[in-house]
């Protein structure tokens, strides 16, 4: 096996994105730490783990490794990375939600900029030298063209939480400039959704969800009135915002490949890539999508458009494809399905009651 005797750690790792990509990187026996500090994901039992891993090792059979660990501590966070020799680190230890990103401006400045710093500075201390980082198509502000390339020119954000990604790329950018040893992957993707088809793990956001696939599942799972559709008037077939759509399956995939490829012999410096499906669809295709996949109406509303968003986004994954072996393969249906599976096995999430 590729990952046989070699050790990542993976931040963030409770949350939604990183639980599916360890279940890939278990399947190819790498072994993992996993730290996380809860503030978009749901809490175990004291002592025990958080419940995303806790299902994580039922499904699997394997051994996770969690520590609970906030980035910006950096004493917990050097004391918790101090207790094993890592052959790389993926990052995912970030907040995520393009509104929130202006009204708690600063808390995202702190967990993402300063938090991501403590971590590159103490992989230096440690001498870990492969680093994946969960990056965002956000970084390349209002597209110039469409499909996005990698060679886009990176430009203004146009939401803090972008900047945030942008500015921790230029960290990692730097440091592989002045030390030839490091070797950095940046995967920017676009709009993960879905979740493990099993139906046994998850997207499940605290509060109010920040995403569009997860609010659309709470409406039809009946945890949530109704959908805001924030602008009809945007310069689209339908007038809603056009993304692109990539199941989190695909996504770990992507993630996997990224990992292999940073632990090869010889690899440094760094690299970016975009992790999408080439395909834009819009804020109603997804609802006519979900509703064929849940037989449920999803009602909606049409609200005012919200700060930081653009008309359309989607991208050319033609890089990826050459030098990860990597695209996509799952289909918009798929990802609504696999979405409902689990949110109508999971009414409440990770909260919902185990069935005997």
């Amino acid at each position: 096996m590729k990952g046989s005797g070699k050790t990542i750690l993976v931040t963030g790792g409770a949350g939604y994105i990183a639980t599916h990509c360890i279940v890939k990187l278990l399947d190819q026996d790498y072994d993992i730490v996993a730290l996380d500090n809860f503030s978009n994901s749901v809490r175990g039992p004291p002592g025990e783990l958080p419940p995303s891993l806790s299902r994580i090792q039922e499904m699997t059979g394997k051994t996770i490794t969690f520590y609970e660990v906030d980035l910006c501590d950096k004493s917990s966070l050097r004391n918790a990375m101090g207790k094993h020799l890592f052959d790389c680190i993926i990052h995912f230890g970030a907040f995520k939600s393009v509104s929130n990103s202006f009204v708690q401006y600063l808390k995202y400045y702190s967990n993402n900029v300063v938090g991501t710093c403590n971590l590159l500075e103490i992989m230096n201390e440690m001498k870990i030298e492969k680093f994946v980082y969960s990056s965002s198509c956000t970084v390349y502000g209002v597209p110039q063209f469409l499909p996005l390339t990698e060679n886009h020119p990176l430009g203004t954000p146009t939401s803090p939480y972008g900047f945030t990604k942008l500015v921790t790329e230029e960290m990692m950018r730097g440091l592989s400039i002045f030390n030839k040893d490091l070797g950095f992957i940046l995967l920017r993707y676009f709009n993960p959704v879905g979740a493990h088809p099993s139906g046994i793990i998850g997207e499940d956001p605290l509060g109010v969800p920040g995403n569009l696939m997860p609010f659309i599942a709470q409406v039809a799972v009946g945890r949530r009135e109704k959908l805001q559709i924030f602008g009809q008037d945007w310069p689209t077939p339908d007038g809603t915002c056009i993304r692109d759509y990539i199941h989190v399956m695909d996504l770990a995939e992507g993630h996997v490949n990224a990992v292999n490829k940073v632990l090869e012999s010889g690899f440094s410096g760094l690299k970016a890539y975009n992790l999408a499906r080439g395909n834009g669809e819009s804020v109603l295709d997804i609802v006519r999508a979900f509703e064929k996949a849940s037989g449920k109406r999803i009602p909606y509303e049409i609200a005012k458009r919200r700060p930081g968003d653009v008309a359309q986004l989607f991208s050319a994954c033609d890089l990826a494809k050459e030098e990860l072996d990597w695209e996509a393969k799952l289909t918009l249906d798929d990802m609504c399905r696999d979405m409902w599976t689990w949110q109508s096995q999971n009414p409440k999430g990770y909260l919902t009651l185990k069935k005997d």
